[in-house]
């Protein structure tokens, strides 16, 4: 998201001056390939690069300094989340998953279909965000935890009983 929005200010530079507007929007793209391809030291530098190539905008870019900032939030966003940045161009050679869409698109129709007036039984948005965070953790692994904290005599090492047909 935060690229796209990069993307539409590079846009808006190409109508200042269109050969540096260019050259930007080209920096832009290399900067999206970084972040594609998990290479968070690089795109950084591609940041500091983007922000002196800017420069002879900030007299005739009216949306010169909220593209200033846009870049110094990408510089935060990455900073602060560069331990889980995936390398998605080597997810996808190796045919993993490189969107999360399908899982959203499942749990949004579940949790709409729950709100549905039409239904029996609702859930309320505590009772909801309540069920995805026990559902996280335990996809975490987690829970076993933190019901081990709780019930410290609890057994954790149940055998799983097969589903029926």
């Amino acid at each position: 998201m935060r690229l796209t929005v990069l993307g539409q200010y590079g846009k808006g530079l190409v109508q200042c001056e269109a050969v540096l507007g260019e050259a930007i929007r080209d920096k832009i793209e290399r900067l999206k390939w970084s972040l594609w391809h998990g290479q968070v030291d690089k795109a950084l530098g591609k940041i500091d690069d983007l922000e002196s190539a800017i420069e002879p905008f900030s007299e005739t870019y009216v949306r010169f300094p909220r593209l200033v900032k846009a870049l110094s939030e990408l510089r935060t966003y990455i900073v602060n989340n560069r331990h889980v940045i995936p390398n998605y161009g080597e997810r996808y050679h190796n045919g993993e998953a490189i969107a999360t869409g399908f899982v959203e698109s499942t749990v949004n129709e579940v949790v709409s279909r729950r709100f549905c007036k039409q239904q029996q039984m609702q859930w309320s948005k505590e009772g909801a965000h309540l069920l995805l965070q026990t559902r996280v953790r335990t996809l975490n692994g987690e829970l076993g935890t933190i019901f081990k904290r709780w019930y410290p005599d609890m057994d954790l090492e149940v055998e799983e009983i097969p589903i029926a047909a």
